[in-house]
């Protein structure tokens, strides 16, 4: 096991009084939060998805009943309160009918990647002993009854898409249609039930589980309370300028602690529009045909829009390539002048605000950010060059830094107080610090419960009340992070020099040109890099 160190230690503690401000009006379930929004804001627009070239909206009013009709329906075919469901889909709307249904009624839900194979698939069911699985359509319902044989918890599977699949005949697979006509039976034969699932739920209570990669071994499920999502739901959220009436897109796995509790939680909350992406082959035209005021996405999301941008500027014609060249430097200038807290004079003002109205501009629409107050980067390291050419833009590329263990963010970096190369400051209702080995732990009612069936793991993981989050890090004189490399990914070569791969990578795939660097060489006389073109 895990000892707390007893060597010097950096610490950026904010004290014992974290939570920033409890909202009694949300209650302390996730169920209680969504509901009390439904009853809130029930005829304002809370989803959009583009269905046969076509945004369509619904109302709070249409996720409730949805979510209503999904959880009577899994409590009429005896799914109890603790039982787990596994939703294997893309990031959809059906998904999140399916996550709230469950969680209204005291279930707990999972999701697995679309892009697992079918032993991945069993894995997962088999370990959570998983009741009831949602599948999107019939590629992944294909996935189910593969392994349906040696997964005995099963008792029924549920599917969003039945596109080639009217033939199908199953007795223990429903459409989702159908099974939300069971439910929407249901509430008019017994109005009162609902209301008391929802009542189920307690804030200790396991909520959602949300499993590892497995990089290191096999998927972990890390166990995330009711209370832990409702407190970063609220203290996350004042911590970032986000309202009801803002507009996001949705398209990072739902799978991931990002777009589940930053992305689909947090705007449930504030009660921003969640716009679900047609596919991962369409984010970018989605992007422009949404145009976010705020926006969250991993650095492989960034990196592809500026390599979008390099790439139509080399067809572009000489003078369009001064004009761009001219109008970023202007842009350079400016920001290299605030990120060193020094005085920007008054004509290299002029010149930047005539390079964003003539040039830079354009550029934003281009990629569909224009309207974007801020755009969250995290779940891995991003170039800080990248970064300062969004800012050069005029956008706020703000760099975050948590993991599933902690149920999103750790640290934040604030508007107008970026600095290159950290991931901001620890979020003022957490504990962070620094151990004399150089790892990130981190305490607070952010962190989660534990691996699921994994008490050894979580003994490991969690000394003390202390998450061991396995990344290495430091904090500066001016209290701002920064994340070097995982614990695990360090590389010590033959001479004994410790080098950190990513800053390398993070470097080599700034360019255009280079789709993924890896460095190798732990054990050997010198660094090698794999690149993909």
């Amino acid at each position: 096991m895990n000892q707390i160190p007893t060597g010097r230690v950096d610490v950026c503690d904010p004290g014992l009084g974290l939570t920033i401000q409890a909202d009694s009006d949300i209650g302390d379930t996730l169920s209680s939060l969504f509901w009390s929004r439904v009853q809130q804001w029930s005829d304002e627009i809370i989803i959009r998805d583009k269905r046969l070239g076509v945004w369509r909206a619904l109302t709070w009013h249409d996720l409730g009943q949805r979510a209503m009709e999904v959880g009577l329906a899994l409590d009429a075919c005896g799914f109890k309160q603790g039982d787990i469901a596994c939703i294997l889909s893309n990031t959809n709307k059906e998904w999140l009918f399916a996550d709230l249904g469950t969680l209204c009624i005291g279930g707990v839900s999972t999701g697995i990647y679309p892009t697992d194979a079918p032993a991945q698939v069993e894995y997962l069911i088999n370990n959570c002993q998983a009741r009831l699985v949602f599948v999107e359509d019939e590629e992944q319902l294909d996935k189910v009854l593969l392994v349906r044989p040696n997964c005995p918890s099963i008792q029924r599977i549920v599917i969003f898409d039945m596109e080639g699949l009217q033939n199908f005949s199953d007795p223990m697979a429903i459409s989702l249609d159908d099974f939300m006509a069971q439910g929407r039976r249901l509430a008019q034969d017994d109005g009162s039930r609902w209301e008391q699932m929802l009542q189920k739920s307690h804030p200790d209570d396991l909520a959602i589980l949300i499993y590892t990669s497995g990089t290191t071994g096999p998927p972990k499920g890390a166990m995330i309370s009711h209370r832990s999502v409702v407190f970063q739901c609220v203290n996350g959220c004042a911590l970032l300028d986000q309202k009801q009436g803002d507009e996001r897109l949705a398209f990072l796995p739902l799978c991931h602690v990002a777009e589940r509790v930053i992305g689909a939680y947090y705007s449930l909350y504030t009660g921003t529009v969640i716009n679900f992406c047609e596919g991962p082959d369409t984010v970018a035209e989605n992007v422009r045909e949404v145009q976010p005021t705020v926006f969250g996405g991993v650095p492989r999301v960034w990196e592809k829009f500026y390599s979008g941008i390099q790439i139509a500027l080399a067809d572009g014609t000489t003078f369009q390539k001064w004009v761009y060249a001219m109008a970023l430097n202007a842009g350079y200038r400016v920001v290299d002048l605030e990120l060193a807290h020094q005085r920007v004079p008054w004509i290299f003002r002029i010149q930047y605000q005539l390079a964003l109205l003539l040039v830079l501009k354009n550029v934003r629409k281009l990629m569909g950010l224009d309207r974007c107050r801020w755009m969250l980067t995290g779940a891995a390291p991003v170039s800080p060059q990248l970064v300062r050419w969004y800012l050069a833009l005029g956008l706020q590329m703000l760099e975050i830094y948590g993991q599933t263990e902690n149920v999103g963010m750790a640290t934040v970096t604030y508007p107008g107080e970026v600095k290159l190369g950290t991931v901001g400051k620890p979020v003022p209702y957490g504990e962070l610090k620094i151990s004399s080995d150089g790892e990130i732990l981190l305490r607070g009612d952010h962190v989660f419960m534990g691996y699921y069936n994994m008490p050894e793991k979580t003994a490991e993981t969690i000394v003390d009340g202390w998450l061991y989050t396995g990344d290495v890090g430091h904090i500066d004189e001016e209290g701002y992070v920064s994340i070097t490399d995982r614990m695990k990914d360090i590389i010590i070569t033959a001479g004994g020099k410790n080098v950190t791969p990513s800053e390398i990578e993070n470097e080599l795939k700034f360019s255009p040109y280079v789709s993924d660097a890896v460095i190798i060489g732990d054990g050997r006389k010198y660094l090698t890099c794999l690149v993909i073109h």
